[in-house]
């Protein structure tokens, strides 16, 4: 985007979104689900907060990345987006694999009892199989699996988002964005994503499974090609801005809903609930891009900084949680106190990685920033 066109609305929550994203896998050492390096005491409240978040935290991720891949196909042809996204997104994803996530995968086998040894030791057997299959080798980068299907999703909705600027098909969109601006209508965009729920709930494995932040990965596909659509014109915005008030009303009680049926025992792959968490899902996205699009329209030097820091600490955070969370998992204390802790080591640790990536060309690379 050019600053003339720029939306810092779009930068602002980029830059909230991986505060959240640092903050719930912080949570993730102390929820009950399974992960590289647990807690000695799990807590309940961490529970809800990650199930909670996760139905709407990646998808915000990809819509947001969809918006993003609007704009740079403005101004770009497709040999420049596609090499522009291969330095963003697979030279960090590249590096993280072979240096960043075999602490990760070393910790998860040592706490798991899967291991025992020195990291030395375990660096050559890093290589043997594939994670996720019986072996160690992470080809999705664990936390990194989001750089690697974004950079798929940009190459395979290419041709689909160039036919989208066809003027017969903008006209369309133009009629859509025209009923859409109706009251409460922008609430019918939960349908493509809960029509894709119901088709992946059919198919149990492959596809069907939720392994990525609580999602299938072809749901985050629509959530990228919603992402794209609702930046071509400007009426998607005002519609959300319109209806901010009422999603984050319907994001309230619906979620509240969702958390009654799965506490009463109700199947998160039935039909019924997969309907549900996508109109959740829809519902907070709306209310963040449209309270976001009201009140996040503005720049600052905290937001130039931010913005370009974005990658990098997302490359690194999860790494550094997983290492400061091992070296404190055995310390008695309660779970907040622990939280606090986790959370302001590993932010003081990153931030301060940060500052000697960005001075030195060779990092700013490696970890997809610009030159």
């Amino acid at each position: 985007m050019d600053l003339k066109e720029r939306r810092y609305d779009i930068d602002w929550l980029r830059v909230l979104a991986m505060a959240v994203v640092f903050l719930f896998h912080c949570a993730r050492f102390f929820d009950y689900g399974e992960w590289h390096v647990k807690n000695n005491r799990l807590d309940f409240g961490m529970t809800v907060f990650v199930g909670v978040v996760s139905q709407w935290l990646m998808p915000l991720f990809f819509v947001l990345s969809g918006i993003s891949a609007y704009y740079a196909l403005r101004h770009r042809n497709n040999g420049q987006y596609i090499g522009e996204r291969s330095k963003r997104l697979v030279v960090p994803l590249t590096f993280g694999i072979f240096l960043l996530i075999p602490p990760q995968v070393y910790i998860e086998r040592i706490t798991h009892s899967q291991f025992a040894g020195s990291f030395l030791e375990f660096f050559p057997e890093y290589f043997d199989g594939f994670y996720g299959f019986g072996g160690n080798f992470a080809w999705m980068g664990l936390h990194l699996w989001y750089l690697e299907f974004l950079f798929i999703f940009s190459v395979i909705t290419l041709p689909f988002f160039r036919y989208l600027r066809k003027q017969t098909v903008q006209d369309l969109l133009s009629r859509l964005a025209v009923f859409l601006e109706n009251p409460g209508t922008i609430f019918l965009l939960a349908i493509p994503i809960g029509v894709m729920e119901l088709l992946v709930d059919m198919q149990p494995g492959g596809i069907g499974k939720r392994d990525f932040g609580g999602w299938s990965l072809v749901v985050y596909l629509v959530f990228f090609a919603l992402g794209y659509v609702i930046a071509m014109d400007e009426r998607f915005k005002r519609a959300m801005v319109r209806g901010k008030f009422a999603a984050m009303m319907a994001g309230l009680v619906t979620t509240t809903i969702g958390y009654i049926l799965l506490r009463s025992g109700y199947s998160s792959f039935a039909p019924l609930f997969s309907l549900l968490r996508s109109l959740i899902s829809w519902c907070w996205l709306v209310a963040i891009l449209g309270f976001g699009s009201t009140f996040l329209n503005f720049n600052n030097n905290f937001l130039k900084h931010a913005n370009n820091a974005v990658l990098p600490f997302y490359v690194l955070h999860q790494t550094v949680i997983v290492i400061i969370g091992y070296l404190i998992m055995g310390w008695n204390g309660g779970v907040l106190a622990k939280y606090f802790a986790l959370s302001t080591v590993s932010l003081v640790m990153i931030v301060g990685l940060y500052v000697i990536i960005r001075q030195m060309s060779v990092f700013r690379f490696l970890f997809g920033m610009k030159a």
